[in-house]
């Protein structure tokens, strides 16, 4: 096969030069979000049981529950709840959109503090959230001295 050079006119180069310039401004914030240093991104728990949306939001991180592995309680076949929850309003709220974030602000590079909730017994507690690779994030909580913690992986949507 044999490639020939073709020179184009100023408006055609031009013209080709500014949609590549528009595809990379579009590409790049996602580009960031998915590969980057950065921890946004949808990210699979290590027991693979949950999916967890990471963004940024305000000046720190949020993050929402957007899959399960058992999405419907077999005790109910209905959705699952947040029935380990000891507030009665907040224990009827589905799991899938459940936040378990909250207050995680910049700590230092790459990471992040605040609380984590943790459904499985209906407690938050404090926590740290820091990238260790472009497809790990180590989730860490704490109960005074003692802590304790689980790598995600970034997961494919």
């Amino acid at each position: 096969m044999t490639f020939r050079y073709r020179a184009c006119g100023f408006g055609a180069c031009r013209f080709g030069f500014i949609v590549l310039v528009l595809a990379t401004s579009l590409i790049a914030p996602r580009a960031w979000a998915q590969e980057g240093g950065g921890p946004g991104g949808i990210w699979l728990t290590q027991a693979g049981d949950a999916k967890v949306r990471v963004s940024k939001c305000g000046g720190g991180v949020c993050g929402v529950i957007v899959w399960l592995r058992e999405p419907i309680d077999p005790a109910t076949g209905k959705p699952a709840i947040d029935d380990k929850n000891p507030n009665r309003a907040l224990a009827r709220r589905p799991m899938i959109g459940l936040p378990p974030f909250s207050g995680m602000r910049r700590s230092g590079p790459g990471k992040w503090s605040g609380r984590i909730y943790n459904a499985d017994d209906g407690k938050s507690y404090a926590s740290n959230v820091s990238v260790a690779g472009p497809g790990s994030l180590r989730v860490e909580g704490c109960v005074g001295a003692l802590c304790g913690g689980e790598t995600w992986t970034r997961a494919r949507r």
